[in-house]
């Protein structure tokens, strides 16, 4: 449950647009995707919509992950029933930070997936509606 203190309300009330972050739309993925659940950053979504604040979502394209035709499909459901949404911006996936996971011990989990193309871009695009 989206539990916002009177603080972050008011903050948000104050707000002109907010830059939204959903990585992934299906809770099980996401869950195996970053770790964590995508229920609060879809109850917040709600929040900005039902309190008439704009917000861009954002989704960042990853081969093999976030670019399947069904998930992508109810990103677009999903983003039909929110009023306030200004625009959908795909983000590619790139490793370019690769080496600091690298340099810090850590494992790299997105070791052997490829960088995000135009052709992906374009093709996740097409299936969302968007230009």
């Amino acid at each position: 449950m989206l539990v916002l203190t009177e603080d972050v309300k008011k903050v948000l009330s104050l707000t002109d647009l907010v830059l939204l972050d959903i990585k992934h739309i299906n809770d099980e993925k996401c869950k195996k995707l970053v770790g964590k659940s995508n229920k609060l950053e879809l109850e917040f979504a709600k929040y900005l919509s039902d309190n008439q604040i704009s917000m861009w979502i954002r989704q960042v394209i990853v081969p093999g992950y976030t670019n399947d035709t069904q998930d992508l499909l109810d990103l677009k459901h999903f983003i039909s029933t929110l009023k306030t949404v200004e625009k959908v911006e795909l983000l590619p996936y790139h490793d370019m930070g690769k080496y600091k996971w690298k340099q810090l011990g850590f494992k790299y989990d997105l070791e052997d997936v490829r960088n995000c193309t135009i052709d992906d871009i374009s093709k996740a695009k097409k299936v969302l509606g968007i230009t």
